[in-house]
């Protein structure tokens, strides 16, 4: 894991870049972060999206100015769908595309806050979105996903913020003729592919760490991207 600069229309951020090992070139994932920001769990998903063969950067979306401040700022880009965050998150799959290890070819990954700027990036520009719990779903769903590429979603049954959201981009991905593998994970909440601090409390309150869904979400989204990245 390598921390790099990369230009934005807004100027330069940091972003976290993995490259796999052994000889190039290979499809790159943009992986956007949760509320959390860019810790050791965002290290540690870029680590295993490298290992699986995929160039993986993961841009600081809170690179300017104070954190609680930087937290308003893209919630908000995030409810009105414009905005420097939505920047970012393309000068990062830009930056892909420029480099020599990467065939050009870019999906997008996010999770939770990340994951509902996987669903609305999908239309641009992108091979394929591995949007995690990405809910309370973007606003205006069947504007937001018009020229949609691939989607592959992964919910928890017990998430307090996915009440429906399942079904709802379901309906709309079939209704639109999108390609998708769309999987709810039983006795599960949010957050169940983070490693977050607190765990007890969190799975308490409808979030925590699962292994066995972390596992069988990834094994679905390597061989979603696979298919229509490869």
């Amino acid at each position: 894991m390598t921390t790099i600069e990369i230009d934005t229309p807004n100027g330069p951020i940091d972003a976290l870049l993995n490259v796999p090992p052994g000889l190039g070139p290979w499809p790159g994932v943009v992986v956007v972060h949760d509320a959390f920001g860019y810790g050791r769990d965002k290290q540690s998903i870029n680590d295993r999206i490298a290992q699986a063969g995929y160039v993986a950067i993961t841009p600081n979306m809170y690179a300017r100015g104070g954190r609680i401040r930087c937290i308003t700022r893209v919630m908000r880009e995030l409810m009105t769908q414009r905005g420097r965050a939505l920047d970012d998150i393309l000068a990062a799959r830009d930056h892909l595309r420029s480099l020599p290890d990467c065939t050009g070819q870019v999906g997008i990954a996010g999770f939770c806050m990340g994951g509902q700027f996987a669903l609305l990036l999908s239309p641009k520009g992108f091979g394929a979105s591995a949007p995690f719990y990405g809910a309370p779903l973007p606003r205006h769903l069947n504007d937001v996903l018009e020229g949609a590429c691939p989607i592959v979603a992964s919910f928890g049954e017990r998430d307090p913020l996915g009440k429906g959201a399942p079904e709802k981009l379901r309906k709309v991905v079939a209704a639109k003729g999108i390609t998708n593998d769309i999987q709810v994970y039983s006795g599960v909440g949010h957050s169940f592919a983070n490693t977050l601090p607190a765990q007890p409390l969190l799975r308490v309150t409808g979030f925590g760490y699962d292994q066995t869904a972390t596992e069988d979400a990834w094994s679905r989204v390597f061989a979603f991207f696979g298919e229509h990245l490869r």
